[in-house]
């Protein structure tokens, strides 16, 4: 998947291909599509929801720049799976999920594979995790109509945050950067 996907579509990040390597994606995915868990699409996983496609995980953690001592806010658990490769990533991940049966599931696999720097919390995303902000790097896992306002001011100075804005056809990726000594957007 690395070679093939990620590097030759022009993923250049080393730590992002090592921890799309190292992260079996496998394990992430619904029984009934493990046989194409490593193509480079998205598959549905439990609740109507979506595991994304490797090539845009990969590229949005690339666009995030995480570094090792980063405190990172994540917002759509999901799975699990962007969750286990950030925390591949960073020094905390702090991932919140609206949906409790995926968050009870991507907590067991996160425990299943021994990942033990992050923290998972039920809630509204939108509204980000207050209590453990700032946060260096935000990285947003669904659609928004436009980057919610918590998540911004949740963000710290020198900080980045990754979402993809639009509506359910027509998506972009959006990156914020909050310069150093920039209260206001």
């Amino acid at each position: 998947m690395v070679e093939e996907q990620l590097r030759e579509r022009g993923i250049r990040d080393e730590r992002v291909l090592a921890a799309m390597d190292d992260v079996p994606r496998h394990v992430f995915v619904d029984p009934a599509f493990v046989q194409r868990a490593y193509g480079d699409h998205a598959l549905p996983t439990a609740e109507g929801q979506t595991i994304s496609q490797p090539w845009i995980v990969a590229r949005m953690l690339e666009l995030l720049e995480v570094g090792p001592d980063d405190r990172v806010l994540e917002i759509g658990t999901g799975s699990g799976y962007q969750t286990a490769l950030v925390a591949r990533l960073a020094a905390n991940v702090f991932s919140v999920e609206r949906v409790p049966s995926l968050l009870r599931a991507a907590q067991q696999r996160l425990t299943d594979l021994g990942v033990k720097n992050v923290a998972l919390r039920h809630g509204d995303g939108t509204l980000g995790w207050q209590e453990y902000a700032p946060y260096a790097r935000v990285l947003v896992s669904a659609a928004a109509p436009r980057v919610p306002e918590a998540l911004r001011a949740q963000l710290a100075e020198g900080g980045v945050l990754v979402i993809p804005v639009g509506g359910p056809k027509l998506q972009h990726l959006e990156v914020w950067r909050r310069l150093p000594g920039d209260s206001a957007w």
